[in-house]
């Protein structure tokens, strides 16, 4: 488990929080709590199969989804439907009341204290954060980094929690976690035992991995990040040309509407790292990242929280460009990458 007592701590870990925050109980409801409102225990196995493991992933799912799972009849969701409602209660709340849940969205370090800065404290959880850029800007050492921090304690900027991370280039280096937890202090061999990995092959393996991740999340409560890296590589080759951009782009949607509702369902902060392509129709134009654009289109766009474009500077220097985000200012900051992953300049 990633949470310790002082007392179990490995001596090289950093020990985990033990605040108010973390003694409190689930952030979410069990989809077995349906069997105390008169739902037997077979509907919830199917609804478990069909990756809904909580009651609001009920409420998350239309009733047309619902039906197209193996012996699900209208009536069935239906009484589905109003257990989970007796459970959930009304889903309208106050302003104070939503200000009073915000305060379990949780802060996760990038590694540098500049980008934090221009974040905000760091990438939050219950909404997803893109990073786009060429070649060589950071990206995936951003990943590695951030698996690292997830693990520490929140007064060392992290989330004393697990990682899940869906690799779709063939990128992720077990070395590279280890010399990244050597400048936090952390053990290495206890930085890889908390990392749950998987290599998505194509779009429809990268679904199923989200899926599975859902059913992780729900029997182990200690996942505090999930990252897929990256997440159009798959989309990019399965799908070619303008004839199937629509099923592309339909794909594409279902999946982010996943990714939102898992990171909202269970409390976690979600990565993706995105390739751009060029824009010619940009170079006279002056925007963010000038002729590159991250490829997606408007449905990526509009599913991610935040936004942030990586670009090359001077030397070793690296540029994040903050370019959307629903309660920061437009901003850049300078970082670079070492031994160690993202770091300040």
């Amino acid at each position: 488990m990633v949470r310790r007592t002082a007392s179990q701590a490995a001596p090289s870990r950093p020990t985990s929080p033990q605040g108010d925050d973390y003694d409190e109980g689930p952030y979410f409801d069990s989809v077995d709590e349906l069997q105390q409102h008169g739902i037997n225990m077979q509907d919830i196995l199917k609804l478990k199969a069909a990756a809904i493991n909580t009651v609001s992933g009920v409420n998350m799912t239309t009733r047309r989804q619902m039906l197209k799972i193996k012996g699900m009849s209208e009536a069935k969701v239906e009484k589905i439907k109003e257990a989970a409602h007796k459970v959930l209660g009304s889903s309208f709340a106050t302003g104070l009341e939503i200000q009073e849940k915000r305060k379990r969205v949780l802060m996760v370090s990038t590694g540098s204290k500049s980008v934090d800065t221009i974040l905000g404290g760091g990438i939050m959880s219950q909404s997803i954060t893109e990073v786009y850029g060429e070649y060589r800007t950071g990206k995936t050492q951003l990943a590695h980094t951030m698996s690292v921090v997830t693990q520490l304690p929140p007064d060392m900027g992290g989330a004393a929690g697990k990682v899940a991370y869906i690799d779709t280039e063939g990128t992720f280096r077990p070395d590279r976690i280890r010399s990244i937890a050597q400048r936090f202090g952390v053990n290495g061999d206890m930085a890889l035992e908390n990392i749950l990995y998987a290599r998505a092959f194509n779009s429809e393996h990268q679904m199923e991995l989200i899926n599975e991740c859902s059913i992780r999340f729900a029997e182990d409560k200690d996942f505090r990040l999930l990252i897929v890296d990256s997440i159009m590589a798959c989309f990019r080759t399965d799908y070619s040309g303008r004839g199937e951009l629509s099923e592309r782009q339909q794909k594409l949607a279902q999946m982010l509407s996943k990714l939102s509702k898992l990171s909202e369902e269970y409390n976690i902060a979600i990565l993706l790292t995105n390739q751009v392509q060029s824009d010619p129709g940009a170079v006279m134009t002056f925007v963010a990242g000038g002729a590159l654009k991250p490829i997606g289109g408007h449905i990526l766009s509009h599913a991610s929280a935040t936004r942030m474009f990586l670009r090359k500077g001077r030397a070793e220097e690296r540029v994040a460009k903050l370019v959307d985000s629903p309660d920061r200012p437009e901003s850049e900051a300078s970082y670079k990458l070492d031994e160690g992953g993202w770091a300040d300049v």
